[in-house]
């Protein structure tokens, strides 16, 4: 299809889509640099990629279908997985006695149509379709499963109002309570649409008349429900025995840790309960069982500063450090950092609190503050377990810092993480828990900042700043050294200025403009001018300029170039930077 050029070329012009000085220019520039007609077309902004479907749809001889107003049956749609469905541009939508009737962007991806076709064991007759109908008829999977868990929740709940248990019962009645039908749905029904939605956190929050849930999702918090008050205690009482915690205490908060299994995956759950006026308020963080799959290019890493990494990670002595504030993707980056360092020929060993993911062939220990294993009694015992590198979860107090310190000092790989919002305000943070200059020069590698910001999806449409916007934008960035790595990095072309470059915003609705997170970061590798800055007291502002001065981007500047990249929007980089 893609390589029949001619007769392409003759329908769009028999059919006035484009003119044939175009069409003929197009053609050779597609047999020049060996992409498609369709893709050459679109990038000149000759057509539009539905009305080169429908051009597609006529050559092919497969119908297209606009189904931007079709509502669905529940029962038609989920015979495709939404995962499927959203990965493949691909959504059932009618069975009739020939087959099973597929809307698709892509009549030619045979893998899909062929997944489909075993699957249900039925034939697939696929139709073409275009952006505004697919992006629909995905969104009426998310108001099927909103509809489907709602209505499970519901009928439950109204059981529950005949309750006559509180959580002023005592443990063998609470336990009772845990265990009865209608809780244990609530709860299950909760925790599959919250892995569904993709949240990270569950938030359980009691009040006078009501309690409220809200999901976290690409890390800001959204109404999932409302229930009456009577499902309060047996959701807590459930969620208690799920994490192997107290029933009968109430007045202290608790921590503990549950694991379920999900379409084949597993997916632990951090519960921390908290005492509040209307009873106890739970949150839960949902985490992957396992870290195995991320890569520091997939975490947003490029370029320079991604080889900055993979260099600091080969030293076999120092510290690496990673910044940020809660909920900014620290440990995730540490993390795969260790999955990268986790070889057969070498001792792995951290003191986490908590462990938020667990890693083969790593020894994971977790910090028992109330039995008196901190971070900073357990690093003390970790460098006797003969470590080549050591994870730290956090540096807190002076005495972990040293400790850590020392680690690095004595020919140990030593990671953490450390809470402040640059990577210059790095030093001072840890220059002010009182450890040395001269112990910082000789041990800290390198350091990194960053930050969340919502991942773009294809709902955008592509804009260009204007005059004001680039000067306004010109006090946030350089300019000058953004451009220049965004030409590096062959982001752009060679004579783009910023006129000229690409951004891009949500269309449609908002609710699947972002899908997941990427990181923005700046990476800051220790160099001697810096070093002799922190030897004579320097501020993180003249670190941060002397960083600058050798090539470190800020972490706006990274978010800038991502959202030229359609990764994200320059509004999402500057919400992400101000909290």
């Amino acid at each position: 299809m893609n390589n029949d050029f001619t007769q392409i070329k003759n329908f769009l012009i028999d059919s006035r889509l484009v003119t044939k000085a175009v069409a003929e220019e197009a053609e050779a520039l597609a047999v020049e640099s060996g992409r498609s007609l369709e893709d050459v077309l679109v990038s000149k902004g000759a057509i539009s990629e539905d009305d080169f479907r429908r051009v597609k749809s006529h050559i092919l001889g497969i119908p297209f279908v606009d189904l931007r107003k079709e509502k669905v049956a529940k029962d038609i749609l989920n015979l495709i997985p939404e995962p499927i469905a959203r990965k493949h541009n691909i959504v059932a939508y009618r069975r009739t006695e020939q087959g099973l009737e597929v809307a698709m962007l892509d009549p030619l991806d045979l893998e899909a149509i062929d997944f489909v076709k075993k699957s249900l064991g039925v034939k697939i007759l696929p139709r073409l379709t275009d952006t505004e109908s697919i992006r629909g008829l995905l969104i009426q999977y998310q108001k099927s499963l909103k509809a489907e868990f709602g209505d499970i929740i519901q009928q439950e709940t109204n059981i529950l109002k005949n309750s006559t248990i509180t959580t002023d019962e005592g443990e063998e009645a609470l336990k009772k309570l845990a265990e009865d039908l209608p809780v244990v749905r609530i709860v299950d029904s909760l925790l599959a649409h919250s892995i569904l939605q993709k949240a990270s956190d569950i938030h359980i929050e009691p009040y006078e008349k009501e309690v409220i849930i809200r999901y976290r999702i690409d890390g800001l918090l959204h109404d999932a429900m409302v229930l009456p008050k009577e499902a309060g205690p047996g959701i807590v009482a459930r969620i208690k025995v799920l994490a192997n915690l107290r029933l009968d205490e109430k007045r202290l908060p608790q921590d503990g840790r549950f694991k379920i299994d999900r379409d084949g995956a597993r997916v632990a759950f951090r519960v921390s309960t908290l005492p509040t006026y209307f009873g106890e308020k739970i949150v839960m963080r949902l985490l992957p069982d396992a870290v195995r799959g991320y890569t520091l290019e997939g975490l947003g890493f490029h370029g320079e500063w991604l080889e900055i990494l993979h260099q600091a990670i080969k030293v076999t002595t120092g510290m690496i450090l990673v910044t940020g504030p809660t909920g900014s993707g620290k440990t995730t980056t540490l993390y795969t950092l260790l999955d990268l360092l986790n070889e057969p020929d070498v001792n792995i060993s951290t003191i986490e609190d908590p462990i938020e993911y667990q890693i083969p062939r790593i020894n994971q220990t977790q910090v028992k503050a109330e039995i008196g294993l901190t971070f900073s009694t357990g690093l003390r015992s970790l460098v006797r377990q003969d470590p080549d590198i050591v994870m730290v979860g956090e540096i807190r107090d002076k005495e972990t810092a040293d400790l850590a310190i020392n680690a690095a000092l004595t020919g140990h790989l030593v990671l953490s993480t450390l809470h402040t919002n640059s990577a210059a305000g790095s030093i001072p943070r840890l220059l002010e828990m009182g450890t040395e200059a001269f112990l910082l020069t000789s041990t800290l590698n390198v350091i990194v900042a960053q930050r969340l910001v919502r991942r773009l999806t294809d709902n955008r449409e592509e804009y260009f700043l204007t005059s004001a916007e680039i000067k306004n934008l010109g006090e946030k960035i350089r300019l000058k050294q953004v451009l220049e790595v965004l030409k590096a990095e062959k982001i752009i072309g060679p004579s783009v200025t910023w006129e000229k470059i690409k951004f891009y915003r949500p269309t449609g609705d908002l609710e699947t403009a972002y899908q997941g997170r990427i990181g923005i970061h700046e990476v800051l590798k220790m160099s001697r001018p810096i070093r002799e800055l922190i030897t004579k007291g320097a501020t993180s502002d003249q670190i941060r300029d002397q960083a600058l001065e050798g090539g470190m981007i800020t972490m706006v500047e990274d978010g800038v170039i991502k959202a030229v990249q359609g990764l994200t929007t320059i509004e999402e980089v500057l919400r992400a930077i101000s909290e």
